[in-house]
């Protein structure tokens, strides 16, 4: 017959290391999940509001070349208000029809904004940050005054 050591079938206390344990192992990556999401969802409304306000300013400037002084200083604002990379930032500007200058009065005006989120805690080694960021893009479309370039 064996004999049992007292301590081997004496299990008190290991169901608070069992918990705490696997809870830090389901918790860590449930904290990280919510700050990656917060990140996205803020990059996100930045290129909303970037697109959405530098298409106003286009479509409600008085001519070509306040529109491009103006949407540039919106751009310029938004990108620090958020914390948008102003090297990663894409930004494309179209008037329909196409045949017209951009822009130019009864046109629309569709500004597009890109941009890449980088994940929180990602290091910049080997390229790791660029690899492992994601790309977001918002688009925003306002029609230009019948009467613009008339004033």
């Amino acid at each position: 017959m064996r004999r049992r050591r007292a301590w081997a079938t004496n299990d008190d206390g290991s169901a608070a290391l069992e918990f705490i344990t696997v809870g830090v192992i389901l918790l860590v990556p449930l904290v990280y999940l919510v700050i990656v999401l917060g990140v996205i969802q803020e990059q996100t409304l930045g290129a909303e509001a970037a697109a959405r306000h530098t298409a106003r300013v286009i479509a409600l400037a008085s001519d070509a070349d306040t529109a491009a002084i103006r949407g540039e200083a919106v751009l310029e604002g938004i990108t620090e208000e958020y914390g948008l990379d102003p090297d990663d930032v894409q930004v494309s500007v179209a008037c329909v029809p196409a045949g017209a200058d951009c822009p130019s009065s009864g046109a629309t005006v569709t500004v597009t904004i890109g941009a890449r989120v980088s994940l929180p805690f990602v290091p910049a080694v080997f390229g790791l940050d660029r690899a492992l960021s994601i790309p977001v893009e918002a688009s925003a479309v306002q029609k230009v005054s019948r009467l613009w370039g008339a004033q």
